[in-house]
């Protein structure tokens, strides 16, 4: 699944240097309930790599020393972690903005019975993965059935108050099907409101449109289907330089399962480690991250980053222009 790594090598990217640290993105592992077609992690059931205690405790540590205002939780499905709770139940006691990256199935799993309340409880926003307000097009995209618990999770979230209380955020992500561009975002997000409105009686903060990344499963699709230099072509084609000034690997750090440190998720997925500021040649980690200072130091980028400045651009947080 590595096998696009040395082409995107071998596509030039705009230096860019880190600013401060504000955001703690934490994976959990790569197990998930479901398999998508888009996944830039390669999550699924059979995944095995999760977040032993040490480096749960790790993670803890940092959050207590107060130099980070948001934990973005994510995996696979971060919620089938045995220390998520604690981990939300902490960052919160600090004072944190916590996010949960919710593929929303998961809360419909054995064990999960009472995830929904307990994310309610301790007003954790939550970032919700629907790549389209169309059954045919998310089933597709994600395997069958998929929609219609999608559409129960977000009933079920709806009437713990999210999207409707405004300390209990409730945002939706959009993956375009293939090999292209996602559309105008405020578009989109109105298609959104009315349909979901309309159809099921859903309400919800905000749209995130994000470009789908040329690495792992996507990217071995692509290449598979002889449309990768197509697809790097189209986002070189759309880079908007305007955009790299807000890209998120600029305030935020992503740990890994085992506790390195990448500028982004994307970057983790290619084992492309954070450059140490230090200039010792391992990765550095979350147990070492309170003894080094990040800003101004040199992101590490490779020709996939076109995907976060491609257009209205993409992040964590949706469209950046």
């Amino acid at each position: 699944m590595l096998a696009t790594l040395p082409l995107l090598e071998q596509v030039p990217f705009p230096a860019i240097t880190r600013g401060t640290l504000d955001t703690l993105q934490v994976n959990l592992g790569y197990r998930c309930n479901q398999q998508c077609l888009h996944c830039h992690v390669n999550a699924g059931p059979q995944r095995k790599e999760v977040m032993d205690d040490a480096t749960v405790d790790a993670v803890l540590a940092y959050l207590a020393l107060g130099r980070v205002r948001t934990l973005d939780l994510t995996g696979g499905a971060p919620e089938l972690h045995s220390r998520f709770r604690e981990l939300v139940g902490a960052a919160r006691a600090h004072g944190l903005r916590v996010i949960d990256r919710c593929n929303l199935t998961v809360l419909e799993e054995t064990g999960q019975e009472s995830t929904a309340e307990f994310l309610a409880a301790q007003r954790v926003e939550i970032t919700a993965s629907l790549p389209c307000y169309l059954e045919q097009n998310v089933d597709a995209q994600r395997g069958n059935g998929v929609f219609e618990k999608s559409i129960r999770g977000l009933q079920r979230l709806n009437e713990l108050g999210y999207g409707h209380d405004a300390d209990k955020p409730l945002n939706l992500v959009y993956n375009p099907q293939g090999p292209s561009l996602p559309p105008p975002q405020q578009g989109l997000e109105a298609d959104y409101r009315a349909h979901l409105l309309g159809h099921f009686g859903i309400v919800f903060t905000g749209l995130y449109t994000l470009a789908n990344m040329p690495i792992k499963r996507f990217g071995s699709t692509l290449l598979s289907r002889g449309q990768f230099n197509e697809y790097m072509a189209l986002l070189q084609a759309a880079h908007q330089a305007d955009n790299l000034g807000q890209v998120m690997c600029r305030n935020l750090v992503s740990v890994d399962w085992r506790g390195v440190l990448y500028d982004c998720d994307f970057n983790q997925m290619l084992d492309l480690p954070l450059a140490r500021p230090d200039g010792v040649a391992r990765p550095l980690t979350i147990a070492e991250l309170a003894q080094h200072e990040l800003a101004g130091h040199p992101i590490v980028v490779r020709g996939h980053c076109y995907g976060c400045t491609a257009g209205q651009g993409s992040s964590c947080g949706g469209a950046l222009a």
